[in-house]
C-alpha cells in the first residue's frame, strides 16, 4: 500500500509541473494583462504602472516568469493577487473547502438516488419504471448544467423557498451554532441538486447494466439452488459486486464535477474555486488562475487515488501492488 501512494505521490509531480508549464504559456499568449484596466484609467499614474511591471516581471519572456514563479512556489510563496489584494495561498484557503464540500455532497446525493433507481430499473428490465427511468436519465445527461443552475436560481427567485445565491445568508454570523449549520444546508440544496443531477444519470445506467450482468453469474443460479430468498440475493450478494463499477468510476464523476462547477458556481453566486478561477480568468489574474488551476488538478488525483483505495477495499480480488 505504501508503494503505491509513493508510486501515485511521484507520479503526479511531472504531471503538475507540465499543468503549470501549459497554464503560463497560455496565459503569456493571451492579449494584454492584468493591468490592462489600471493602464486605461487616466487617474492613475504612470510611474505606478510602471513600478507593478518591474515587480511582476510582465517585460520579461513567460519562461523566466515562470521560473521564478515555480522557485517561489517550492518555498510555498504562490504569489499575490492582484484583484483581491491578498496571498493566493489564503485565497485558496479560503475557496477550496467550499467546493470539496459541494463536490462531496453531490457525488453523495447521485449515489443515494442513483444506486436505488439503477437497481429498481435492472430487477423490473423492461417494464414501464425501467422505461419511464431511462427516459429521465437521457433527459439529465442532455440538458447542459448552466442551463439547470439557471433554472434553479429562477425558481428560488420565483418561490422564495431557497436562497438565490451565496454560500450563508447576512446574518449568519449571528446565529446559534444549529443554526449556521441548516443555513448552510438551506443555502447547499440547489448548487447539490444541479451539480449531481449529470451523476445521477451515469451512475443509475452504470448500476443497471452491472447488475443485470451479475444477475447471470453463477454465484446467484448457486444462491437460488441453495433456497436464498430473492431479495438477499438481489439486494446483498448481486449488489455488492455490481456497486464495485461505481466506486472506480466517481474518480471521472469527480472531474466532472469538477469541470462543470466553474459554471454552476458563477451561474448561483456560490463562492468557490470554480468561480475564483472563472474570475481570475476574466481579469486576468495570473498566479490566481495558476494556483487555482493546480489545486483543482490535485483535487482531482486526489478523487482518483481515493477511489482506486475504496475499490481495493470493496473486492478482495483487487491488489493494488504485487507480493
Amino acid at each position: 500500500m505504501l508503494a503505491f501512494l509513493l508510486r501515485r505521490i511521484l507520479s503526479a509531480i511531472p504531471l503538475l509541473l507540465g499543468i503549470s508549464v501549459l497554464v503560463f504559456l497560455l496565459l503569456a499568449v493571451a492579449p494584454g494583462d492584468f493591468l490592462d484596466v489600471a493602464r486605461s484609467q487616466p487617474d492613475i499614474p504612470a510611474e505606478y504602472i510602471q513600478q507593478m511591471e518591474d515587480k511582476f516581471a510582465l517585460g520579461e519572456p513567460w519562461y523566466t516568469r515562470y521560473v521564478t514563479w515555480l522557485g517561489n512556489a517550492l518555498q510555498g510563496d504562490l504569489g499575490r493577487s492582484w484583484i483581491y489584494k491578498i496571498p493566493v495561498t489564503d485565497l485558496l484557503w479560503q475557496r477550496i473547502p467550499a467546493t470539496l464540500l459541494l463536490s462531496a455532497l453531490s457525488i453523495l446525493f447521485a449515489l443515494s438516488v442513483a444506486i436505488p433507481l439503477g437497481v429498481l430499473a435492472a430487477v423490473y428490465k423492461d417494464s414501464l419504471f425501467d422505461r419511464i427511468s431511462a427516459l429521465l436519465a437521457y433527459a439529465a445527461l442532455s440538458v447542459p448544467e448552466f442551463f439547470l443552475a439557471l433554472l434553479a436560481v429562477m425558481f428560488a427567485a420565483r418561490t422564495g423557498w431557497f436562497p438565490t445565491g451565496g454560500l450563508t445568508s447576512v446574518e449568519h454570523e449571528f446565529l446559534p451554532f444549529w443554526a449556521r449549520i441548516g443555513d448552510y444546508a438551506h443555502h447547499l440544496v440547489l448548487p447539490t441538486i444541479v451539480l449531481g443531477m449529470g451523476s445521477v444519470a451515469n451512475y443509475m445506467r452504470i448500476m443497471r447494466a452491472n447488475f443485470l450482468d451479475y444477475v447471470r453469474e453463477d454465484f446467484v443460479t448457486t444462491a437460488r439452488a441453495k433456497g436464498v430468498p430473492e431479495g438477499r440475493v438481489m439486494f446483498v450478494h448481486v449488489l455488492r459486486v455490481a456497486i464495485n463499477p461505481l466506486v472506480s468510476a466517481s474518480g471521472f464523476i469527480l472531474a466532472t464535477l469538477l469541470s462543470g462547477s466553474i459554471l454552476v458556481e458563477n451561474v448561483m453566486n456560490y463562492p468557490g474555486l470554480g468561480q475564483l478561477i472563472f474570475q481570475a480568468l476574466m481579469r486576468q489574474d495570473q498566479f490566481v488562475v495558476v494556483a487555482a488551476v493546480l489545486m483543482g488538478c490535485i483535487m482531482l488525483m486526489a478523487g482518483n487515488l481515493v477511489a482506486d483505495l475504496l475499490l481495493a477495499w470493496f473486492d478482495p480480488r483487487i491488489r493494488l501492488e504485487k507480493n
